[in-house]
């Protein structure tokens, strides 16, 4: 349902989705390390590891509370932005973290929306430090 673009799709609308990886930039490198993420319509995909100090619940809640009071402000709208709850996953190894990459990157190709994962405005595709390329 989620790559179909079912829902309200808040984040169809580029100032939408530039408040939210905006957001996640914030702290990256002194809460978090990012290492992919992707803005999509209606929901984000995001591998991240958090530093000493700054649990997963907290970075999450920090994310959702700053976009969803900006994006509202910014829409001119108000009510929810986010669901409550979020899907995360343990990565097990350096093949599990080349896959989470991929799949991350590549779905906007998948939900048709772009030809190419660097072709997509707000994701790590077309920014990906020289570094962290696996």
């Amino acid at each position: 349902m989620l790559d179909a673009g079912g829902g309200e799709c808040l984040l169809r609308d580029a100032r939408a989705a530039t408040i939210v990886e905006t957001a996640l930039l914030h702290f990256d490198g002194v809460r978090y390390d990012l290492r992919a993420w992707c803005v999509m319509p209606n929901h984000v995909h995001v591998l991240v590891r958090t530093c000493a100090g700054h649990p997963l619940a907290d970075v999450l809640r920090a994310w959702k509370s700053f976009s969803a009071l900006h994006i509202n402000r910014t829409l001119g709208r108000s009510g929810k932005v986010w669901w409550r709850n979020y899907f995360d996953r343990f990565i097990r190894n350096e093949a599990h973290l080349a896959a989470v990459m991929r799949y991350i990157h590549h779905n906007p190709v998948a939900a048709g929306l772009v030809a190419a994962p660097e072709d997509w405005p707000f994701s790590s595709a077309r920014r990906l430090r020289p570094d962290a390329r696996l």
